[in-house]
């Protein structure tokens, strides 16, 4: 089974930049501890703080989609809904 490459780009409103930071931050030790996961790392922009991005390596699409139902990422989703302006989402497939 091939692993999954995991590009996410996460964009808050700028009123909200340091709640969705501080929610993201609460993301990645836990999620690094999930079975499964290779490489969990969480990027800010240097320029446009409020732009957000994860780089993930994952065993498989099926411990993806375990995290993507762990409870602290289900209170993440919860916590941050209505604070982020735009979210994209790339699964890939190293070739």
């Amino acid at each position: 089974m091939s692993k999954i490459t995991v590009v996410a780009k996460i964009v808050a409103k700028k009123d909200a930049v340091e709640t969705v930071k501080s929610e993201l931050l609460k993301l990645v030790p836990l999620t690094r501890e999930e079975a499964g996961c290779i490489e969990y790392k969480l990027h800010q922009d240097n320029e446009e703080p409020a732009v957000f991005v994860f780089y993930e390596t994952w065993e498989s699409l099926v411990c993806l989609e375990n995290h993507m139902n762990s409870d602290h990422f289900k209170n993440y989703v919860n916590a941050v809904g209505s604070l982020i302006e735009e979210k994209i989402v790339h699964k890939m497939t190293q070739l």
